[in-house]
């Protein structure tokens, strides 16, 4: 069995026939929309609804806190982009596939939707080129230090990793898009 092409087709086929055909046509209304009071989001520098820690540089910021708050705020599907391009699939690329470094205080969040998508498409297509790339034995090398608790399991166990992060935060994008879209009025109310 060929698991590099086992793994790579178990994210290709959530982002191929899921996740990215339901964001087709994501607004700009939908993107920073703010299903209830307190979410973190994406916003402009400056922005007096910012959480009191924000990430980034050009003219939008990511809202965080450390320690994260428990419960962690309801995030927008801003922010769960940023997530995924920055955290999940950013961050390692230049770790394992030489891509540029990334990290949530140094990027530069997206202010639109169509750019928001364009730089998740990018992410995740040098992701997915990457894996391809490791082949059989590069899936068994070691993670290495950059990856903390994963840095002694193989490569594999943080491809699996990743792709459950990307399927259960594109699920989530699904729900925030179904959320917006079943608004009395037909949606784009803001709660807060």
């Amino acid at each position: 069995m060929n698991w590099n092409l086992q793994l790579r087709e178990q994210l290709d086929w959530h982002w191929q026939h899921h996740l990215r055909p339901r964001l087709a046509g994501l607004t700009d209304a939908e993107y920073f929309w703010e299903p209830v009071a307190g979410c973190w989001n994406v916003r402009p520098e400056g922005d007096p609804a910012a959480a009191p820690i924000t990430g980034g540089t050009g003219p939008f910021r990511v809202d965080f806190a450390i320690p994260e708050p428990d419960p962690a705020p309801v995030t927008t599907i801003a922010w769960r982009i940023a997530h995924l391009v920055v955290g999940v699939l950013g961050e390692r690329n230049p770790a394992h596939f030489g891509g540029p470094p990334i990290d949530y205080q140094t990027h530069t969040y997206a202010g639109t939707a169509a750019e928001a998508l364009a730089q998740l498409e990018e992410h995740y297509a040098r992701w997915t080129a990457g894996v391809a790339a490791l082949g059989e034995d590069g899936l068994a090398r070691p993670c290495g230090p950059a990856e903390g608790p994963y840095a002694d399991a193989p490569l594999s166990a943080l491809v699996l990793h990743i792709h459950r992060e990307v399927i259960h935060h594109g699920s989530e994008l699904c729900l925030l898009r179904d959320l917006y879209r079943a608004q009395p009025l037909g949606g784009g109310a803001s709660a807060s």
